[in-house]
């Protein structure tokens, strides 16, 4: 078919996530991808410098994971785990399991774990590991097992969450409760479930201008006061890790996450990490947790899990929270499912996902990446017009100075992403802050090319 039958149908039927319905029709119809880019119905080929939503870690077509779902399809292709189990599910709980507490013991200084894959050599059982499809399912998951994990052991009243503001932890109702985010959520303010909030850290445009260095977590002080008065009656505070990311990239010291666990620690209120977006590699370490050296309660993975090929993610818990889900003496059961829960073929393309970061240390190919861009972006720190410029690992961010009103912002936006597609990059702005996460394993000359584009982009703007 060519490429105006594709955009009669599109704009006939297809509803697109996040987007203006004025686009419909006008968008690249993607048919192929290649490594770091995706290539359109034209034969233009475009750089992926967004991970196709921050789940393409590491490129398309990567054979070994395409291999692994293959063999699969044609061995078993769905069984359900309740009251059934199967090998890959299996496989990949165990897997998990030990790379999660391999990584919590190398942030806490197990210098014999490895930097870049930290998984046990044993298997261990301080996790469990329950399976979703998406991302916001798994902090459905974690929601509810913080709230029984309480009922459990008689504390029925533990049942409030706390979030930063500005957090993003998917658009299910519980999820969006928990990260509402006025400019994508205000319709649906009158549904959502109150949830305790408190001021978000971003220490590249410190609300309080300080810095890391000699701050003392200042912009944690609403969420000491918000802990230790509702203490009796909130079961867990939900952040992401290092990086608020749909509420503008906004990054924030390591020292400020360790805060936030001992602040939890002292007010016995359990820790939600939600790595749906940092875990596997994006930071420079394989979970964001790691750089403050903490053991979370709950810990929510998704979108890199199987290198955003199939739909899969994942809840793991403390085993000493789950342990309180005994059915005996007393039924206790984590009544609680989904259709697609461990997919076969899903989980298989998550092992494979999980062989290929070890076996070609992508971690460390993220760290070289990031670098390359923190190189490349320095041009813009100092340019008129723009506030900050921010990396994490491979994450880049450039903040603009704001827009005079929402219309302009989104303007400029709409400006933005135009001309990054024109110059071979998909991008999708966050208001004022442009952004990159592109595929860890995207090579040096695709990174350079993208940052030139990045500051060519702004430099038209700014």
């Amino acid at each position: 078919m060519k490429t105006q039958s594709y955009s009669d149908r599109d704009r006939r039927n297809l509803w697109h996530p996040y987007t203006r319905f004025s686009q419909a029709g006008a968008l690249p119809v993607i048919v192929r991808g290649e490594g770091p880019y995706l290539v359109d119905i034209d034969g233009r080929r475009y750089l992926d410098a967004i991970s196709s939503w921050w789940a393409c870690a590491l490129g398309h077509g990567q054979p070994r994971v395409i291999e692994a779902i293959r063999r699969q399809a044609g061995e078993l292709q769905h069984s359900i785990l309740g009251n059934l189990t199967h090998p890959r599910a299996i496989e990949l709980a165990d897997r998990l399991a030990r790379l999660v507490e391999g990584a919590v013991r190398r942030g806490q200084g197990a210098a014999e774990l490895d930097e870049d894959y930290p998984e046990t050599p044993e298997p261990t059982d301080a996790w469990r590991v329950l399976f979703a499809s998406d991302g916001a399912s798994a902090v459905e998951a974690a929601l509810k097992i913080a709230v029984q994990y309480w009922f459990n052991q008689g504390q029925t009243e533990k049942r409030l969450f706390a979030a930063l503001r500005l957090g993003y932890h998917g658009d299910t109702l519980a999820a969006m409760s928990a990260g509402f985010v006025p400019s994508f959520h205000a319709p649906f303010a009158g549904v959502v479930f109150p949830v305790l909030q408190a001021a978000s850290p971003c220490c590249g445009t410190c609300a309080w201008g300080l810095t890391p260095e000699f701050c003392g977590s200042a912009c944690l002080e609403e969420l000491r006061l918000v802990l230790r008065s509702h203490a009796h009656e909130l079961a867990a505070l939900i952040v992401e890790p290092l990086c608020m990311a749909a509420g503008g990239m906004r990054i924030y010291a390591p020292e400020c996450l360790r805060q936030m666990a001992k602040i939890c620690a002292d007010n016995r209120v359990l820790l939600i990490v939600d790595e749906v977006a940092m875990g596997f590699g994006r930071t420079g370490r394989m979970f964001a947790f790691q750089h403050a050296g903490i053991r979370p309660d709950i810990i929510c993975l998704g979108k890199a899990l199987s290198a955003g090929y199939l739909p899969i993610s994942a809840t793991l818990a403390r085993r000493e929270i789950a342990d309180t889900f005994s059915d005996l003496p007393v039924d206790r059961t984590l009544c609680h499912s989904h259709t697609f829960s461990g997919n076969p073929i899903a989980a298989a393309a998550a092992l494979a996902t999980l062989d290929l970061f070890r076996d070609e240390r992508v971690v460390a190919q993220a760290v070289a990446g990031g670098a390359l861009l923190v190189a490349e972006l320095a041009p813009l720190a100092e340019r008129a017009g723009v506030r900050n410029v921010r990396t994490l690992g491979m994450i880049a961010a450039v903040e603009l100075d704001p827009a005079p009103d929402a219309a302009a912002e989104s303007a400029r936006a709409a400006r933005l992403r135009e001309r990054l597609r024109a110059d071979g990059a998909l991008v999708r702005p966050l208001g004022p802050v442009l952004y990159v996460m592109p595929p860890l394993t995207a090579p040096p000359e695709a990174l350079r090319a993208l940052a030139q584009s990045l500051v060519r982009a702004v430099e038209a703007e700014a």
